[in-house]
């Protein structure tokens, strides 16, 4: 049983997060806070990112997260949160993987 519990706290963005800023990095989380259609992540999935572009977690996959990791070095820089949306709507839709007709909302802020 702690083996497992070692395993989730090992797996956990948050508890990630929490290290990294530990070790003195600079550090993002992105947050899906919408989903509509297929998403392959739910609403409260999170993705943290280093300056460094070191990732752990999952907002989606495949090309959405390169997308969202790159943004989130920009949030680290700059401070500001952003709000990325991705979907069908979005001619980018094929390249990020959502062809299946999803759309999801990722809330990108710094942490610290």
């Amino acid at each position: 049983m702690e083996n497992s519990i070692y395993l989730d706290e090992a797996r956990d963005p948050l508890i990630i997060a929490e290290g990294w800023m530990k070790d003195g990095k600079d550090v993002a989380i992105a947050t899906v806070v919408e989903t509509w259609g297929s998403a392959p992540r739910p609403v409260g999935s999170h993705l943290v990112i280093d300056a460094d572009g070191n990732f752990h977690g999952s907002v989606s996959g495949g090309c959405v997260e390169g997308a969202v990791v790159t943004e989130a070095i920009d949030v680290i820089g700059s401070g500001e949160a952003k709000m990325l949306e991705f979907g069908v709507a979005d001619e980018t839709a094929w390249q990020v993987g959502l062809s299946c007709g999803g759309r999801i909302k990722v809330y990108v802020e710094r942490l610290g």
